[in-house]
């Protein structure tokens, strides 16, 4: 998710590591078959970039819906774009408007093909197309929407190149900040009277509203549903059908941004629990997006899949649900949602986290791919340091026996002398 950079053009291909076709011919040519749909799909990429360009564009829409949730891979979107129908159709044609002007956008102001056709400008088109229709007061189908979700997509390229050149200076992504800024720029000018756009009337929250303290009242299937419906909440979905989609794609590209998406999930609607949130809140998922992007961001797409990092992860997630808490109060003073405000701020202080050991290592954004992309790409790195290093070892083993032995002399001695007069 991060446009300020390709994220996805320095990677390794390494063949040696794969066992060839006369050792293991069934098992070769079955993890052929699966890798041309699973990782980011590579092979189709390069297939894409020699087809006209309605394909390309198409291939490029898919990956920015996908790229919402750290995914690349063109399948992956058209799964998650098929949950957001199942849903509600208009959220959805909403979505993929915001991806097309984001998207179109981006290739008009030259910004980097390489990022264009890896989805990185147009995720937040996506959003800000899906969630200008979720807090529209007008419903379903009102046609004059497609104006404001048009203007507001077109400057998310915009967006992300200002504030790419300022996060590149650490090696930061922006993640969703263009969206969060965009869509409560929107909100706030037009508000809940807006006599053509109005917004959903979001009420401060009320301190002498009781709070949640009572286990009693939990309903066990309703708690466990709120771990998909919180991965649905990151498009702005309630429905445990649609999260259940999006996490079939996440485990098409990467079963361990599946994993992580369900740990945030579940690291959220804990903490609801924990801060005696109301039920209703804690059910329909609103404690669960952010802390599983954030959870998916820090455990394995940053930074290198250790227990450290599975760990670090974990504290993100819970870190990102207090913030979201905080958020959501602050911001309905003043009539806004908490978007994914607390996801980004959570998540870039802890890529921000400086660390002595090893395993904690952040990746440079020139190389983030998928988790286990990384993995191997760090393995491979280690290896190949380790043969330089025992080739420098070698040489210089070599030089030191060529070398011819040095003769004594009475310079020793004199310095000797010197060194005891002194």
């Amino acid at each position: 998710m991060t446009t300020a950079i390709n994220c996805h053009n320095s990677r390794l291909m390494d063949d040696s590591n794969q066992p060839s076709s006369e050792e293991a011919p069934g098992n070769f040519y079955l993890c052929r078959t699966v890798g041309l749909f699973t990782g980011d799909m590579r092979r189709c990429r390069k297939w894409v970039s020699r087809q006209n360009v309605m394909i390309q564009l198409l291939d490029w829409m898919l990956r920015g819906m996908a790229q919402v949730m750290f995914v690349n891979n063109p399948l992956s979107g058209l799964l998650i774009t098929a949950g957001l129908f199942l849903q509600t159709p208009w959220w959805a044609l909403n979505s993929l408007l915001g991806t097309l002007v984001s998207t179109a956008s981006a290739i008009f102001l030259g910004q980097n093909r390489e990022a264009i056709s890896a989805g990185l400008y147009g995720y937040n088109g996506a959003l800000v197309g899906m969630l200008m229709a979720v807090f529209s007061a007008r419903g379903n189908w009102y046609w004059w929407l497609l104006l404001p979700n048009m203007f507001m997509s077109m400057l998310c390229p915009v967006v992300s190149s200002a504030l790419s050149t300022v996060a590149s200076k650490w090696d930061l992504p922006i993640f969703t900040l263009p969206f969060n800024i965009l869509v409560c720029l929107h909100m706030a000018a037009t508000g809940a009277n807006h006599p053509y756009f109005p917004q959903v009337d979001i009420q401060p929250h009320n301190p002498q509203q009781p709070r949640n303290g009572s286990t009693e009242s939990l309903d066990i299937i309703q708690l466990f549903l709120s771990v998909p419906v919180g991965v649905g909440q990151v498009y702005g979905c309630d429905g445990p059908w649609t999260g259940g989609v999006i996490l079939l794609g996440l485990l098409l590209s990467s079963p361990t941004i599946c994993l992580h998406a369900m740990l945030g999930s579940a690291a959220g609607v804990l903490t609801g629990l924990a801060l005696a949130a109301p039920l209703r809140d804690i059910y329909s998922g609103l404690w669960g997006y952010n802390s599983a992007l954030s959870c998916i961001a820090v455990g394995g797409v940053f930074y290198v899949i250790t227990w450290q990092t599975h760990l670090l992860a974990v504290v993100c997630a819970l870190f990102s649900a207090y913030m979201t808490s905080a958020s959501s109060r602050l911001m309905s003073v003043l009539a806004l949602p908490a978007c994914t405000w607390p996801f980004c701020l959570s998540t870039l202080i802890f890529l921000l986290v400086s660390s002595e050991i090893p395993a904690i290592c952040r990746l440079p954004l020139s190389v983030v791919s998928y988790p286990e992309e990384n993995r191997r790409n760090r393995r491979r790195l280690k290896a190949s340091e380790g043969v330089r290093r025992s080739e420098q070892g070698s040489g210089q083993e070599e030089e030191e026996e060529k070398a011819p032995p040095k003769e004594n002399t009475g310079t020793d001695f004199q310095s000797v002398e010197e060194r005891g007069s002194v």
